[in-house]
């Protein structure tokens, strides 16, 4: 379901990418089809702006290359809000809030997260994210051995494999994952200091007049309880 070129925009129908490898949020089904809370996100809000909505799936580091390119309109991939990337697209505000964790195999002797204690150890996260940049700049820098991954699965697989002693990721996506994949090998050390990040929806730095509308669309399914029940479907808290 990568996303190909596309053809001259149609105001009657918006095109969004999503990565389609970060359960709960989005991942692909054995029929092929694209599911989560962010690609049902994408449809309410194309609902309430009253346009067709098709989504379309990229892997993360083609992300925002893909959006500038033209292949679509607009990115809903649980994308935190950075300084770095409002110098390549326009942001709307956000649409969750989320804490990074630590979560390691329970054979790892982790009882903490503080960074001293990775030293020496090998710890995965996902290329081009402020997983990796924290994994670099925190753990990295007290002797971690930071190994980055293309998708948030393939350092989790390595972790349920032994070929790492932890992994950082997306809290919300973690205690997901522990419910299912991850119970018998691992489990959640801790939430990371100061990682508190907000995910937006992200477009061309020239499509302001389709960021308002974004922005106007999320208030309205926030306030017309559209935001909590899709919540409802993936999370027993609130995320926002």
């Amino acid at each position: 379901m990568t996303c190909a070129a596309a053809p001259a925009r149609d105001a009657a129908m918006l095109r969004i990418a999503t990565e389609g490898a970060f359960p709960p949020f989005s991942d692909i089904t054995a029929g092929g089809e694209v599911q989560g809370f962010d690609v049902d996100i994408a449809n309410a809000l194309c609902g309430h702006m009253k346009v067709a909505c098709e989504i379309v799936t990229q892997d993360w580091d083609g992300l925002i290359p893909g959006l500038q390119a033209g292949k679509y309109d607009a990115i809903v991939a649980s994308m935190t809000i950075t300084a770095e990337r409002r110098k390549q697209v326009a942001f709307t505000h956000k649409y969750y809030s989320t804490p990074l964790a630590l979560v390691a195999r329970k054979d790892s002797g982790l009882a903490g997260t503080e960074p001293a204690a990775m030293a020496g150890r090998a710890l995965g996260a996902q290329a081009a994210s402020v997983h990796a940049d924290y994994a670099q700049s925190v753990y990295g820098r007290a002797g971690a051995d930071v190994k980055l991954y293309p998708s948030v699965d393939e350092a989790l697989i390595d972790l349920v494999n032994g070929r790492l002693d932890a992994a950082i990721s997306d809290r919300f996506a973690l205690v997901d994952w522990m419910s299912k994949s991850g119970r018998d090998c691992c489990e959640i050390v801790g939430t990371l200091k100061d990682s508190e990040s907000q995910a937006g929806i992200a477009v061309r730095l020239e499509d302001t007049a389709l960021r308002d509308r974004l922005d106007a669309a999320l208030d309205a399914i926030l306030a017309d309880g559209t935001y909590k029940k899709i919540q409802g479907k993936y999370f027993d808290f609130d995320i926002y």
